[in-house]
């Protein structure tokens, strides 16, 4: 995953002789890592820039989006594409493309199951 020069290449810090170069790739793991292991957290990451300026507080509609609209869909295939529009725009969105074929007449149901706990997450969020 990392290139050999980034290992073979170590500086020494001043400090406690702690190779620099080791503790940046560590970092660099550890972030890689904590991506992978919680996919709610890089979520919000991705909504809330859309959500600012519309709430007062984007990533707490965000994660509420999160837990408790996308949460509702039972179909692994249309939550992870319902995940992924709200993501990029912000909204509740599924475009046909990211649906397989067979599930697409199931898109139309999916919004109308998502639409209480959306409605909300945007409006009642602590609720």
């Amino acid at each position: 995953m990392l290139g050999g020069s980034a290992q073979t290449e170590v500086q020494r810090s001043k400090v406690g002789q702690i190779p620099v170069r080791q503790a940046h790739v560590r970092q660099i793991q550890f972030r890689a890592l904590q991506k992978l292991s919680d996919p709610r957290a890089e979520f919000v990451r991705q909504c809330a820039p859309h959500m600012l300026g519309r709430w007062a507080h984007p990533e707490e509609v965000c994660g509420c989006l999160h837990d408790h609209a996308a949460a509702v869909v039972e179909d692994n295939d249309l939550r992870e594409a319902l995940l992924r529009g709200i993501g990029e725009t912000g909204v509740p969105t599924i475009e046909t493309e990211w649906v397989p074929a067979s599930k697409q007449s199931e898109i139309g149901g999916t919004f109308t199951k998502i639409a209480k706990p959306t409605l909300q997450c945007m409006f009642e969020p602590a609720k």
